[in-house]
């Protein structure tokens, strides 16, 4: 819904009658009122939590403590709406994003068995085999340097923002002949760096093995690998959206091997126009509990 057509982006003193009667104006209320419901219930079961049993904080539990110590955010004090609006950043921004990346690496690896076998050998042999279920912990992900190839080689093929956020320019310069107006707004294109020809060999294959040699990292120091953008103004939740995506493909790639459904002969690639570069059509792939562990 934030990537549709919003006529009142175009048209700010009478686009909103534009979107009354296409229902987009509507549709936005029905979200905000499920979203609010949702965050509400949300605090609800951590102040429940924390009457019934203690247990070990967590981010949201340390978000009550500040409003109760009515602790001052900016111009006044950490409120319930505060509250609320972090963790819609967080749910949108964060986790959001970070599961378009997992169903990404997901499709890939399902359409390249050869990377696939690689990535979870290196996995069993790093973390060792279980007699039980266990969760691959945080600290063991550092091991898995082939996976951290796979996952900086899909944000290369599938960035999640293909345009980042825009930017606007606040004095006049020139580059390549043309000079740029300030208030000019401009848009990083990270999908066709991470496609073109004279910057990576075989842009469209599926290679993590292209980051053994090259020193790249997403970390916006590269600009051939753009992911979270750069400069002062990159993504506050790089680390937090990158140690998502490790974390859940480790364990998803540890414990089970992946197959597609009979009958499909190939996955489609199709993507998503919107605010995030998704793909157009669910991944529908088929665990099975490793033999090997």
């Amino acid at each position: 819904m934030l990537g549709s057509f919003s006529a009142s982006d175009f048209f700010p003193y009478i686009g909103w009658i534009f979107d009354w009667f296409t229902g987009l104006h509507a549709r936005r209320e029905r979200s905000v009122r499920d979203l609010d419901a949702f965050y509400e219930q949300m605090i609800d079961l951590h102040l429940q939590k924390n009457r019934e049993e203690r247990s070990e904080d967590d981010f949201v539990d340390l978000l009550l403590k500040l409003e109760k110590e009515e602790a001052v955010l900016g111009y006044g004090k950490l409120t319930r709406n505060h509250i609320k609006a972090i963790l819609m950043n967080i749910l949108l921004g964060g986790i959001n994003t970070s599961a378009i990346t997992m169903t990404w690496a997901m499709a890939e690896l399902a359409r390249n068995p050869r990377v696939m076998k690689k990535v979870q050998s290196e996995i069993r042999e790093q973390i060792g085999k279980s007699k039980e279920a266990r969760v691959i912990s945080l600290d063991e992900t550092d091991k898995l340097k082939y996976l951290k190839m796979v996952i900086k080689e899909t944000w290369r093929l599938h960035p999640v923002s293909p345009l980042l956020v825009a930017r606007e320019v606040i004095s006049e310069f020139k580059i390549n002949g043309y000079t740029i107006q300030p208030k000019t707004r401009l848009h990083v294109n990270t999908w066709g760096t991470g496609r073109d020809p004279q910057i990576w060999k075989d842009p469209e294959e599926f290679i993590p093995e292209r980051f053994m040699d090259r020193d790249i990292e997403a970390n916006g120091q590269h600009f051939e690998l753009l992911p979270f953008g750069g400069g002062r103004r990159i993504c506050p939740a790089m680390y937090m959206g990158a140690t998502t995506v490790e974390f859940g493909l480790a364990n998803l790639l540890y414990q089970f091997d992946w197959k597609i459904p009979e009958g499909v002969e190939d996955i489609d690639m199709d993507e998503a126009s919107g605010l995030t570069s998704h793909k157009k059509h669910d991944l529908l792939l088929v665990p099975v509990k490793s033999l090997d562990l």
